[in-house]
């Protein structure tokens, strides 16, 4: 399924060199149209509101680009820089449009933002308008680094409300989900000898339960090798 990826920071070259690092060529599927990258500057450091602001341009060449290569899913990286210094009521206004348009289009669409200091995201306000809320964080705890992923909603649907570890590799990005549930292991009843008879009529005179652990526990020299 084709997908469009449309970036306000990075260039096509940076980004197709970022993704490279993490051993993904995207030249083939450049190639195939199975992926169009298109780089939309936002010029300017100072930003100056007159009159309406909207945002039919970018529509323009959303609609473009979705059309070229017939995509059914589409990337916007990163709403901050889209939407950067505009007031809170025009953004919400014109993120309205934009979804509304978008799904119009019949696209999936994957929107990135970056978190604010509340665990949100910087404006608190795009996790009420999207319909399905992921949020990402990289700590280190005992000098280990470990990504964790955590579903905070999914409008319409239950989802597990845990952080769950991942990690991105060359052969892709794997989700590890917790384990709630103890799996229900049948427990053997069967008995197994030790080899020592003293020991055997110590444990009921049957030995060890079968699939069971035992630990051999003593200070140096008290023969734990020599019985294990």
């Amino acid at each position: 399924m084709p997908g469009v990826f449309i970036a306000f920071e990075e260039n096509v070259e940076e980004l197709t060199l970022n993704i490279a690092s993490l051993g993904y060529d995207l030249h083939p599927l450049l190639a195939k149209n199975k992926i169009y990258i298109e780089h939309v500057e936002i010029a300017g450091i100072e930003t100056i509101e007159t009159g309406e602001f909207d945002l039919e341009g970018l529509f323009v060449r959303l609609e473009h680009a979705i059309d070229k290569i017939g995509a059914t899913r589409i990337v916007l990286d990163s709403l901050d820089a889209l939407f950067y210094k505009l007031k809170d009521d025009v953004m919400r206004r014109e993120l309205n449009r934009l979804f509304n348009w978008l799904k119009q289009k019949g696209v999936s669409t994957i929107l990135t933002a970056e978190t604010g200091v509340n665990g949100s995201t910087r404006r608190g306000m795009e996790e009420y308008v999207v319909d399905c809320v992921m949020m990402l964080n990289n700590r280190v705890i005992n000098q280990i680094t470990t990504r964790r992923l955590r579903i905070l909603k999914y409008r319409g649907a239950n989802h597990g409300t845990n952080e769950y570890p991942f990690e991105i590799t060359k052969k892709g990005i794997s989700v590890f989900p917790i384990i709630f549930e103890i799996p229900d292991n049948e427990v053997s009843m069967e008995r197994i000898s030790s080899g020592i008879k003293g020991l055997d009529e110590m444990l009921g005179g049957k030995g060890f339960f079968e699939g069971s652990s035992i630990l051999i526990s003593g200070t140096a020299g008290t023969g734990k090798s020599s019985i294990a």
